[in-house]
């Protein structure tokens, strides 16, 4: 994961905007904005549905382009990159963790949790030993071969967050991870995440309206009608400032 003292953002976005056309009006999903987030950060996106969330989740995670402006990921400006180098990038660097967990039903919790390592050429052996160790902390042993339909949601959320973070990306973004899940499951995977974050240094950005994230975060980022509205952090004492 990322060193956390690195003093370059891992994420830069310079004066984004995102417009979409929508008949004959323009929807303004993101407009005009400037965002840093720096190497270990655990922040959270938040602001009513429409307000630009996901829209900067995706263009962060080279899913989408801006209409105007840079996006900047590990001082590489995605907007100038090719489809192919796009493509690698965000299967090497980008950790994605989507609301409907997005596993592949015909494949089992280990395949689906090392499928990208797998795309990346990594050996068997030690694509077995970073996945079996991720599920032993995740409380998941024992259901490596249980594909998602024999798995409760909150162990589909699980397998979902050890495929994002496995390949040891630059930043893991996570859109609405704790919508369908029950509120004490919603508590394991934060407990999980936060200790991604803590001892490995990992870096998330999340969006979500889910107070039980955003009392988590110590970075949260008010959005509204596509516009930065407020950035808080919270100090030593979490407290936000």
């Amino acid at each position: 994961m990322t060193n956390e003292t690195s003093q370059e953002p891992i994420v830069a976005l310079k004066t984004i905007k995102r417009h979409f056309k929508q008949g004959e009006s323009i929807v303004r999903a993101v407009d005009g904005v400037d965002l840093e987030i720096r190497p270990g950060e655990f922040t959270v996106l938040s602001g009513p549905s429409g307000s630009g969330k996901t829209t900067i989740l995706n263009l962060i995670g080279a899913l989408d382009s801006p209409t105007e402006g840079e996006v900047w990921v590990e001082s590489r400006n995605l907007v100038n990159m090719s489809r192919a180098e796009l493509s690698k990038f965000r299967r090497d660097r980008i950790g994605f963790v989507f609301q409907a967990y997005n596993l592949i039903p015909v494949l089992t919790a280990f395949e689906n949790a090392e499928f990208i390592l797998a795309l990346q050429g990594l050996s068997l052996s030690e694509r077995k030993e970073r996945v079996f160790s991720l599920m032993n902390d995740f409380g998941l042993e024992g259901l490596e071969n249980r594909r998602p339909d024999e798995m409760s949601g909150g162990q589909q959320q699980r397998i979902a967050i050890i495929r994002a973070i496995v390949t040891d990306p630059a930043i893991i973004l996570a859109d609405e991870p704790t919508a369908n899940v029950d509120s004490k499951t919603v508590g394991i995977i934060l407990d999980l995440m936060e200790k991604l974050n803590r001892q490995r240094q990992a870096t998330f950005l999340f969006s979500s309206h889910d107070p039980q994230v955003t009392e988590r975060a110590r970075r949260i980022i008010h959005l509204k009608d596509g516009h930065v509205e407020k950035d808080e952090r919270r100090n030593n004492s979490d407290e936000i400032s």
